[in-house]
């Protein structure tokens, strides 16, 4: 009290110079006491996660009840229902599903290939149908193998080497690449378009190395998309020890592989997208979203891919609840379907929200497994990227190096991309990604393979972001 008479007194002889330093100590007091304030509820929120975290319990229960859950399978009407029920569990959620139409694709029997060499030996191979693949029918496709390093390659080799033969591209992940996301990106493109590209040139089938940077006998499968008016073939992964035994017998005699495999469309199937929100107190028609896509491959358990960034979440609303916060703007979770074959329940859910003429302040999307977090990737519309990014990471980067956090520009993820016309912020949580495409669309992405404390680390990091843009928005 003394203090404040001695500013009204000091005011009253007119004294503008002391009155501009006296606000600016009281202003930069101000900001202090509102860091503190901030830096004790994220540690608050640090300590909620760690120590009583849900989501390692409810990624156990998905991956044991639900398993592989490739949209349209019943395993992923079963994982709708448990984390629909998971989400219904936490006290001042709304929880609802929306609908989307998938094209249901299925393995069908196990997909088998034998390598046969011209000096008389063979080799049963390690292989899994890419998915959306088609099947080789009732006979087994047999057939020389040739190999090549990228799809430019068999342009250059043409029909006259091509036709009749299994294509065997062979290009593997760049292991010098320090983000392994970027060495995916670079040879994942073999995977993706190889079939029809071989199938431009006469092949009857293809191989295509798995993508890892890791030597095992693990092959991954993942998505291929065939170009209209060309010829389907049947196409498989190959594990990374088997790639090498080819690649390197292909260089003294021929080889010829028997393929067989049973996969296909099955026709469209009507699947749900898992929604649960908290709605905002005084900005409820701005929304921030969390999310990560609840289907996953047809082998192993899709514990990193996706159940992990699932899980995350569901838990970032579980612990601001838990903490009594009510916060300004709609904190949504939503839990997509169909992002490995297709996307079906993001670009319904931005169509939707589009319709509804609905703001996303900031979309957060989980999807590069439950490893320990590095910070966030950022993405949006370009007219506004810059400014929002520049506002985010000056205001709140200070706050989150002291978790080992960073922010960068370059980041968002697939299932919230389609949002990007609404001109918020598109932000990607960024976790360690070296032993990510050891795991990646294989059988041994499981339960197992996730550590818990890395998992929780993550759902704090969401968490703390969450509370900071709903505290103080992005700057526009």
């Amino acid at each position: 009290m003394h203090f404040m008479c001695r500013i009204i007194s000091l005011l009253n002889r007119n004294q503008p110079v002391l009155f501009i330093v006296i606000f600016l100590t009281l202003s930069n007091s101000a900001l202090t006491q509102s860091d503190d304030v901030d830096a004790l509820f994220l540690k608050s929120i640090y300590d909620e996660s760690l120590g009583n975290g849900m989501s390692y319990n409810w990624l156990r229960q998905l991956c044991k009840e639900a398993g592989p859950r490739l949209a349209g399978s019943t395993a992923y009407d079963d994982a709708v229902e448990v984390t629909s029920s998971q989400l219904r569990s936490v006290q001042g959620v709304k929880v609802w599903l929306q609908e989307s139409t998938v094209e249901h694709w299925a393995r069908g029997k196990k997909e088998k290939a034998v390598a046969m060499f011209e000096k008389g030996k063979s080799l049963n191979l390690h292989v899994l149908a890419l998915g959306n693949s088609v099947g080789t029918g009732s006979k087994a496709v047999t057939a020389e193998i040739i190999e090549v390093k990228s799809l430019d390659e068999v342009d250059q080799l043409g029909k006259e080497k091509i036709k009749g033969k299994i294509v065997f591209y062979n290009r593997p992940m760049d292991a010098t690449k320090l983000h392994t996301f970027h060495a995916y990106g670079g040879a994942v493109d073999q995977r993706v378009y190889g079939a029809s590209k071989a199938a431009e040139y006469g092949a009857v089938g293809v191989l295509v190395r798995s993508m890892t940077t890791r030597k095992d006998d693990y092959p991954h499968t993942g998505t291929l998309v065939y170009r209209d008016g060309i010829e389907k073939i049947p196409a498989l992964a190959v594990s990374t020890n088997d790639a090498d035994k080819l690649s390197q017998a292909l260089q003294s005699q021929w080889v010829r592989v028997k393929m067989e495999s049973h996969c296909g469309q099955q026709g469209q199937k009507m699947v749900q997208s898992v929604i649960g929100e908290i709605r905002g107190s005084k900005f409820p028609d701005e929304i921030i979203l969390i999310g990560g896509h609840l289907d996953a491959w047809d082998v192993g358990q899709g514990a990193h891919d996706d159940g992990s960034g699932c899980v995350q979440s569901m838990d970032v609303l579980r612990n601001l609840l838990a903490l009594g916060y009510k916060p300004k703007r709609t904190i949504r979770c939503v839990l997509f379907a169909n992002e490995e074959n297709g996307l079906a329940g993001a670009k319904e859910y931005a169509r939707v929200s589009n319709v509804k003429k609905e703001f996303h302040v900031a979309a957060i999307e989980s999807d590069a497994g439950g490893f320990s977090p590095r910070g966030f990737g950022f993405d949006g519309d370009t007219s506004v990227l810059k400014t929002y990014y520049k506002y985010v990471s000056d205001k709140f980067l200070p706050l989150l190096e002291s978790y080992d956090l960073n922010m960068k520009l370059g980041g968002g993820g697939a299932d919230i991309g389609p949002l990007k016309s609404q001109k918020g912020l598109l932000i990607g949580l960024r976790p360690d990604s070296q032993r990510y495409f050891d795991f990646h669309h294989t059988t041994i992405d499981t339960f197992d393979a996730v550590n818990e404390r890395e998992l929780k680390l993550g759902s704090a990091a969401m968490t703390s972001l969450v509370y900071l843009i709903d505290k103080y928005g992005i700057g526009r």
